[in-house]
């Protein structure tokens, strides 16, 4: 059957994503002379941070290693940047490589075409035909929202992280936070200090680090330890820096896994908490420590442990997922069940037939920034003036 779509012929790569790793490859593609185009479903750039953080957020880490390739942050930014400060910075990253994505572009399907050698990517009635696809849909593409029993009986308001703006809007309100990673304890933290009343399901056990140890950047220096000294001993170092300042978390619910924090978050892919003034709360009693959820009630939940609790709403810190699965037709490089690579970085940003993948590494920014300037430079090599006179129509 021959396709109705009208069909539009891309000389450079085909990005899908207008978030920070489709502007970091579309920028370092520029660099090299390479034009591309980005598809994004959303009406705007870093449409997760514009319309789905919530507004009190700052990068957890210092933004050197927040940074995109070819731009820093401005100087007089602060060390960690609000959500706000962030967002101008990509404003002007876009603005300063003249990336202008296709807004309004969901995408419904994209595969190889063996016999043509090419990809075709079928969004809103139109098909892109391009020699390189580069799925730029990152690790929080879509919210996950675990299915618990009950849940359809609870009569309050149940609220994902991605709906959640600020802790004002809970001021007087019992609060179940359900999630312990770095949006849970910063969303607890935030509605404890606007006069809510946060209590935070604990079911996994999890690493808790100071953010800075002796005012040095404790993800930076476990990079640079990392350079000199095997994983175990750098674990070692950062367990013995987290008892002196932070003292046993478990006597207040917050277990640590048997091994290490790099080592966990290498087997397991969960990033340690860094605490930013959340756990001096559990501490001192105003954001409690629940257990798992057994099930909902009309008005709460039942918690494992057999006790029953009313709150007055309910908030999912349950995190994000890929949904490469849903429109990508290709099942070598990427996994059908997670959504990301199957290969782990540094090998998890490029396919087979010019399929590429930036975000998806489970190391922040700094991981798609390197992974941006690689694709760029392997698709710069086979950049050639035929490729570059391809028919353009839209």
């Amino acid at each position: 059957m021959i396709s109705k779509a009208k069909q539009v012929w891309v000389p450079g790569p085909l990005i899908v994503g207008a978030g920070p790793s489709g502007l970091a490859v579309a920028a370092c593609l520029e660099s090299k002379g390479v034009p591309s185009i980005i598809l994004e479903k959303d009406l705007c750039i870093a449409s997760s941070w514009k319309l789905r953080m919530y507004e009190r957020l700052k990068l957890h880490l210092p933004k050197q290693f927040c940074e995109l390739p070819h731009l820093p942050f401005p100087k007089e930014f602060p060390t960690y940047p609000t959500r706000e400060q962030f967002i101008s910075y990509i404003d002007s990253y876009a603005k300063a490589f003249c990336i202008e994505p296709l807004f309004g572009m969901s995408v419904e399907s994209a595969a190889y075409d063996a016999g043509i050698g090419f990809w075709k990517v079928q969004a809103n009635g139109l098909e892109f035909i391009s020699r390189w696809l580069i799925v730029a849909t990152g690790e929080n593409a879509e919210a996950f929202r675990p299915e618990i029993t009950g849940m359809p009986d609870y009569t309050e308001v149940i609220l994902h992280t991605c709906e959640y703006k600020k802790g004002d809007d809970f001021r007087g309100k019992k609060v179940l936070v359900v999630g312990c990673g770095n949006s849970g304890m910063e969303v607890c933290l935030d509605l404890c200090n606007n006069g809510a009343q946060p209590s935070m399901v604990v079911r996994d056990k999890l690493h808790i680090l100071p953010r800075e140890i002796l005012g040095i950047s404790t993800f930076g220096l476990s990079m640079f330890l990392m350079r000199w000294l095997p994983m175990k001993h750098v674990d070692s170092f950062l367990l013995l820096c987290a008892r002196l300042l932070l003292g046993d978390t478990e006597k207040f619910g917050l277990k640590r896994p048997k091994i290490g924090p790099l080592q966990f978050k290498m087997m397991s892919g969960k990033t340690p908490v860094l605490d930013v003034g959340t756990l001096a709360k559990i501490k001192n009693g105003e954001i409690k420590v629940v257990p798992g959820i057994n099930h909902f009630t009309s008005k709460g939940v039942e918690f494992t442990d057999g006790r029953q609790e009313d709150f007055d709403a309910v908030i999912l810190a349950t995190g994000y997922r890929s949904n490469v699965p849903s429109w990508l037709k290709e099942e070598d490089f990427f996994d059908q069940r997670d959504g990301y690579p199957k290969t782990q970085f540094p090998n998890s940003w490029k396919g087979k037939n010019g399929l590429y993948a930036v975000g998806f590494t489970r190391r922040g920014l700094l991981g798609t920034s390197l992974e941006a300037r690689w694709i760029a430079e392997d698709i710069a090599t086979q950049w050639s003036s035929e490729t570059r006179h391809l028919p353009y129509e839209l």
